[in-house]
């Protein structure tokens, strides 16, 4: 799919949008540049079903007011982003549209993917913080699976939490949660 080369002009949010469902690529949207990357793996697959999973019971348990959601458009004053999960107020989902507002996300998680680190550490976590979404968090694979969790801070992300490969970390928030992350990757 070329789309790139049959658009003209800056691109914008409503043009991301506005391009046919690919379960394939994942388009973003960067200012005006539109940054395609290719779906990811399984590893990356499995660990964020697992980590969705575990994340909505234990919102239900907890009766947070909020869904979890998997690979969902998150627009930005900056341009438009897909997360790898997000956990959005209740309320932020209850049109069934295609994507969600970042004032209505409580939460972005990010799966580090060896072709998108960058993006995942440096690029979109700044977009993030600029977008006053007050979580982050972020699961890295290698040398072995941890998880970092981020709370905003004075505009900035500050580092929370490290939860390591074969320990069981309690998190708070957003709402109770106990996590070993080697759990997330293994077959």
């Amino acid at each position: 799919m070329s789309v790139a080369s049959d658009h003209t002009g800056p691109w914008t949010v409503a043009d991301v949008l506005a391009l046919p469902e690919d379960r394939t690529t994942r388009h973003e949207l960067f200012g005006e540049s539109l940054v395609m990357s290719p779906a990811p793996g399984i590893r990356h697959q499995r660990a964020s079903l697992r980590l969705a999973m575990l994340m909505h019971a234990a919102a239900k348990a907890a009766g947070a007011p909020v869904e979890v959601l998997e690979a969902v458009n998150v627009i930005l004053p900056s341009g438009l982003v897909v997360p790898d999960l997000v956990v959005t107020d209740a309320g932020a989902t209850a049109e069934d549209g295609v994507s969600v507002d970042a004032e209505g996300v409580q939460l972005v998680i990010e799966l580090v993917s060896p072709g998108n680190s960058t993006m995942d550490r440096k690029v979109k976590p700044m977009l993030y913080a600029e977008a006053a979404i007050p979580h982050f968090w972020r699961l890295e694979f290698a040398p072995a699976p941890m998880l970092i969790t981020y709370e905003l801070e004075n505009g900035r992300y500050a580092e929370r939490t490290t939860a390591l490969a074969g320990a069981t970390t309690h998190l708070a928030i957003p709402f109770p949660l106990a996590i070993d992350p080697a759990e997330l990757t293994r077959q």
